[in-house]
């Protein structure tokens, strides 16, 4: 049996007819940017995470660097964000000029709070709270400090649809909340997309004039904004796959809950969840010191795995420049060096999921 790290053709396959439909009406309709699917999506997540207003974007890394831009970070700034994510939280930093400032991960794969306030300077401006895996990061704390710091907080839920903090939805806790909506995602597009959430009326109208070439009135730019606009057919089909989230995350769950029930491999650290604090299970990340050799036992019984991420970002090529060497973040390269993603994704059988874990216990 050939079991692939994440599939998304049965989630689509579980709704085909909503799906098709909507692509449908969406496509007969004439109007295809800006119009009323983006706008009843942006009131309808709005509504979920509990946000006041949603401003729908081209994808996550867009959410992520024009609302650094919007909230006035740029060069000479600094940004704390956690040393183990995904390279792009680390983009929407240095996308505008600001200097990321790496903080090391707990054991649940966030930002470790404790470590947090060592870090802020006079040139500290923002915190960029990632909440990986789809897990919530302790954000009772870096909220805290946000306020005493007078600091910007920009939360990354590309991760984490749905995943709440002592009941509060991720996203909402901070200035600007930024999701990706990539077809890998808890509530996935058909292709890119992404959004911001927001409190304050006066910052989600600046999204939606800078997402727009700068343009509040078409033709009349007030600055020199972006092309970054959620299209009609991504919004539509959006809409279609917000109806189905909590059934979906409540399947993630339960699978989640037998992989933590029934693996039971010494050579295995499996992955825990924060007191006050829920899961969506983006990823189910384990962790072993065999990864390698982990990797080439299950391809042979083709189950197939992914590392989210081999390289983390201070040692990346990309980010050279930043002058960090192997040895700067101990944890965060222990855990590039260990993690390892095993299936995980709506549809999975219980047939799949007994092939894995029994293949994870003989290992």
């Amino acid at each position: 049996m050939k079991i692939m790290a994440n599939r998304m053709d049965r989630g689509f396959f579980r709704y085909q007819k909503e799906f098709e439909d909507k692509a449908l009406e969406v496509l007969r309709s004439g109007w295809y940017v800006l119009g009323n699917e983006v706008k009843s999506f942006e009131e309808e997540f709005a509504a979920y995470t509990g946000s006041r207003y949603c401003v729908g974007l081209a994808s996550g890394l867009d959410a992520l660097w024009i609302a650094f831009r919007v909230l006035g970070i740029g060069p000479g700034d600094e940004v704390l964000v956690q040393g183990n994510t995904y390279i792009a939280s680390v983009m929407g930093i240095t996308m505008n000029g600001a200097t990321p400032i790496f903080v090391e991960p707990d054991e649940y794969f966030n930002m470790d709070t404790a470590k947090l306030e060592e870090k802020i300077t006079e040139r500290t401006k923002a915190i960029l709270a990632v909440h990986l895996y789809g897990q919530a990061s302790k954000m009772d704390t870096i909220s805290d400090l946000a306020k005493k710091y007078n600091l910007k907080l920009v939360e990354d839920c590309a991760q984490s649809h749905g995943a709440r903090f002592d009941g509060q939805m991720t996203g909402t806790f901070g200035d600007v909340g930024c999701f990706s909506f990539y077809p890998s995602k808890n509530i996935g597009a058909f292709g890119d997309g992404g959004a911001v959430v927001l409190k304050d009326k006066k910052l989600a109208e600046d999204f939606r004039i800078f997402r727009n070439y700068g343009s509040e009135k078409r033709y009349y730019n007030k600055l020199v904004g972006a092309n970054s606009r959620l299209d009609e057919l991504q919004a539509g089909l959006l809409r279609v796959r917000l109806r189905h989230t909590e059934e979906c995350e409540r399947e993630r769950c339960r699978i989640a809950e037998r992989y933590l029930k029934e693996l039971k491999n010494p050579k295995l650290l499996l992955p825990g969840v924060r007191e006050g604090a829920t899961a969506v299970w983006h990823q189910f990340v384990i962790r072993t010191s065999r990864r390698e050799e982990l990797i080439a036992y299950l391809n042979e019984r083709e189950i197939g795995t992914i590392i989210h991420y081999p390289i983390p970002p201070h040692l990346s090529e990309a980010y050279q420049g930043l002058g960090y060497g192997r040895g700067s973040f101990p944890i965060t390269e222990q855990y590039a060096d260990e993690v390892l993603s095993i299936p995980m994704y709506n549809g999975m059988t219980e047939e799949e999921q007994t092939c894995v874990i029994e293949a994870l216990n003989s290992f």
